[in-house]
Formats: C-alpha cells, sequence, structure tokens
C-alpha cells in the first residue's frame, strides 16, 4: 500500500516567473497572491522523508516562505538554471542538519552541475561551500528513505527531461512529448502534475489544452497544472475553463496523495 505523502508547490511559474520584470499586462499587475509564481518546483513529503524536486533561482525563498528547516535530498529533472540556479542555498541545510546533503542527477545534469558550481568541486574546500554528495541515476527505480522514485523520460524540445513518479504521484515539468512506453508508468495515476506554459503552441512545453488533452488521455484522477507564464491568464479566469477534475496549481498550494 502507497505511503501517504503530502506535496507542496514551491513554486509554479516558467523561467521568467511571474511577474515578469518591466511587464504590466493583466497578469503581471494583478493582485491576486495566485497570479505570483516563482520558479517551478515542489517539496514531497512522507512521514520520515522530504525531498525537494529542483532548486531555482528561487530556492532561498521558497524555504524561508514554507518554513523548511530540513531535507532529506534534492532530485534534479533537467539542467536549465530556472531548475539548478538555487543550490547553493543548501548550505542553510548544512548548518542546520550537520550533514551533506544528497543531490540526485542524472550524469549530463551532474556534468552541468559541477560546471556551474565549480567552487562546491575544486578540492579547495572554502569555508562556507555546499557540501553536497551526488548520487547518479538514469532509468533505474531507487529510493530516498522511506519513498521510492520512478524516473519517467519525457523530452523537453530535444533534451531529456526526467518526470517522476513518487506512490500514486507523477510530477512532469518542462516537457513537450512523453512516448507511449513512458505513458504506461502514468496511466491511472492518483495525481499527475503537468507543464502547461500558455494557450498557444510552444517548441517545448505542453499548451494549456495540450495538457488537458493528456490528463484525460492518461486518466490521471487529478491534474494540476504547473509552470504557468504569465501569457497563460489569470488564475481566476483558467479555473473556469478546466474540467472538474483538472485545476491550475499556486504557490504553496498543499496536497495529500
Amino acid at each position: 500500500m502507497p505511503i501517504p505523502i503530502k506535496v507542496t508547490f514551491l513554486g509554479t511559474g516558467t523561467s521568467q516567473g511571474v511577474p515578469v520584470i518591466g511587464c504590466d499586462c493583466e497578469v503581471c499587475s494583478s493582485k491576486n497572491i495566485k497570479d505570483k509564481r516563482l520558479r517551478t518546483s515542489v517539496i514531497v513529503e512522507s512521514e520520515s522523508t522530504k525531498i525537494i524536486i529542483d532548486t531555482g533561482p528561487d530556492f532561498r525563498q521558497q524555504m524561508l516562505r514554507e518554513k523548511i528547516t530540513e531535507i532529506s535530498a534534492v532530485i534534479f529533472t533537467h539542467e536549465h538554471k530556472d531548475h539548478i540556479a538555487g543550490l547553493d542555498e543548501v548550505r542553510a541545510f548544512n548548518y542546520l542538519m550537520k550533514q551533506p546533503i544528497p543531490v540526485y542527477a542524472t550524469q549530463r545534469v551532474q556534468q552541468a552541475i559541477k560546471r556551474e558550481f565549480a567552487y562546491v568541486f575544486s578540492g579547495e574546500n572554502y569555508p562556507g561551500i555546499p557540501q553536497i554528495n551526488l548520487f547518479e541515476f538514469e532509468n533505474d527505480k531507487f529510493r530516498i528513505g522511506d519513498l521510492l522514485i520512478e524516473p519517467i523520460n519525457v523530452l523537453h524540445y530535444k533534451l531529456a527531461v526526467k518526470g517522476f513518479k513518487i506512490g500514486s504521484f507523477v510530477y512532469i515539468t518542462d516537457a513537450n512529448y512523453i512516448s507511449e512506453i513512458e505513458k504506461e508508468k502514468i496511466k491511472d495515476a492518483d495525481v499527475l502534475v503537468l507543464n502547461a506554459l500558455r494557450k498557444e503552441e510552444h517548441i517545448s512545453h505542453f499548451t494549456f489544452q495540450e495538457a488537458i488533452n493528456l490528463s484525460q488521455q492518461l486518466g490521471a484522477k487529478k491534474t494540476y497544472l504547473t509552470h504557468a507564464s504569465h501569457q497563460l491568464g489569470l488564475h481566476d479566469s483558467l479555473i473556469k475553463e478546466l474540467p472538474t477534475n483538472i485545476e491550475v496549481a499556486f504557490d504553496s498550494l498543499q496536497i495529500i496523495v
């Protein structure tokens, strides 16, 4: 029987976040807190394990807002800056927990991390740098604490990106193609999180309608749309356009799976 988990949406915005710098559109100017979107990330928690998926540029702000004082590990979907740029901030958890933080990433993503955070791996052990232990995964299931994680292979245009299945929860961001083989892993999920960048076609992300269609095809009991740009529209308007089992996620939303 799957372990109950709590998922908190740390951020639900695209690479620029919402509002976008210098933009005065109705979404960026909205007073609704649900239209304020930090870069996309979640924390998945069981009774004894807390896993962060992606540490974007807003990672520090997200940890402070949610009052998170310990984490079990970080997992990365891919190496784009809006998903890895906040990794330096795990040093706060080094201090709080008195130990290195396990970081799980594919070989390609690890190479990017070593390039972007070269000072962490220089061997000079400068005081105060993040202490992390890298662990590689590709396609096989792996366990962190009491949570079993199954990688799901998707494409972000031509870039291979990992989604994750944890119990009956599936998390997929930065994708616009999923093969039929990988869809089999997702079918009939209790909760599916899926990126929906905007309503217009995009080269590397599902559109709003594509995400809706895919959710219905996969038979997800409940779907939450994430990685939204300001072009997607106002939160309160979008929810009126959706089937009853699909919602637009927002920052700080918590769900139990």
